[in-house]
């Protein structure tokens, strides 16, 4: 099999460090492989499979010979991946800049692969949030249309980064100390406001529109639109963080525009990749994100007719944003490109 020269920017953050632990699992063709970073993790020594790298610092001039460049997400995107692509790289990036533009292909491997023949160069990865939702929806939609989407995230701080996690722990630690709790991190950094994370909920992911909504919430919308490319499918979202190190949650109520029984739409979700059912109420099995983080699937349960419309569904879906929500599904467009022989 060829093997390709890689590049994964960001390369020390939490995505980074699963792009490099997913390679090793997955077996990923690769001949050379280059760490990049900012400033301030250059000069970082990674081992990986029995190979000691060095992670610089990132440059225009740092994809020259890259085919394959991985970006872990940022602001950083948007500076470098002109530049890798001027160099010949195609990019699979993990960061908002490029999702909603029309030239740029939004993908989910398992739901909508022909997209990626379109790239010029950039392939972009959908939100976390989004691609745990729309691989549940993509098999329901393609039996009955989807009208309407409610959906209320759980969203597990990781998605903040290894700097809230840490701080979940240590308020944890605080409170059962009967100590002082900080808050520097949650909802945001580059909030004004902070507020503690452990035994709490902050109804904020991302910051607020003028409309009340949050940027993740309209993310949600817009993303869900052009991956099952039906603009008409209404979606209204309300994202949560939640005090739970890995794995969002979803809970996502459907309008379907015919019927389809409970029953049905188990075997549906069942029979798509990259899913898995555990829905037994008689013996309280269903997802939690204790049980799925670390995991790569999507996993299903509580489905159940919401009879308070004319064709309603219920569905309670968990899967581990770091892995399927980013760096697997990355890699898994990679993986598709090199199948298909498109790069």
């Amino acid at each position: 099999m060829r093997k390709y020269n890689v590049a994964i920017l960001g390369a020390t953050g939490a995505v980074g460090q699963e792009f490099l632990q997913l390679i090793a699992e997955r077996n990923f063709p690769f001949q050379n492989l280059k760490l990049l970073a900012s400033e301030r993790s250059a000069g970082r020594k990674i081992d990986f499979l029995g190979k000691e790298y060095t992670v610089e610092e990132a440059t225009a001039d740092s994809f020259k010979g890259v085919e394959i460049a991985l970006f872990a997400g940022g602001a950083a995107s948007k500076t470098f991946a002109p530049a890798a692509v001027k160099h010949g790289a195609v990019v699979i990036d993990n960061s908002s800049a490029f999702r909603m533009d029309p030239e740029v292909p939004l993908v989910v491997p398992e739901v909508n692969p022909e997209a990626i023949r379109n790239h010029k160069g950039i392939i972009a990865n959908p939100n976390c949030s989004t691609i745990i939702m729309v691989m549940a929806l993509k098999p329901i939609h393609d039996a009955v249309r989807i009208k309407r989407v409610v959906v209320s995230t759980y969203q597990a701080v990781s998605g903040a980064g290894k700097e809230a996690i840490d701080e979940l722990s240590d308020q944890v630690k605080a409170v059962a100390a009967n100590e002082p709790v900080e808050a520097r991190i949650l909802p945001s950094a580059s909030l004004p406001a902070h507020y503690q994370i452990a035994f709490n909920l902050l109804p904020q992911v991302d910051v607020f529109m003028d409309d009340g909504y949050s940027k993740e919430e309209l993310k949600m919308v817009q993303e869900t639109q052009k991956i099952l490319d039906d603009p008409a499918i209404a979606v209204t979202a309300t994202t949560v963080r939640v005090p739970v190190f890995r794995s969002h949650s979803e809970s996502v109520n459907l309008e379907l525009s015919g019927p389809l029984a409970a029953n049905e739409a188990k075997k549906l979700l069942a029979a798509f990749p990259g899913i898995v059912v555990e829905d037994d109420p008689s013996r309280q099995v269903y997802p939690m994100p204790l049980t799925t983080s670390g995991r790569n699937e999507v996993f299903v349960g509580r489905i159940r007719e919401d009879n308070t419309v004319s064709h309603g569904l219920n569905m309670w879906v968990v899967g581990d944003q770091i892995r399927k929500g980013a760096a697997l599904n990355a890699l898994q467009i990679a993986e598709y490109m090199i199948e298909h022989n498109l790069i």
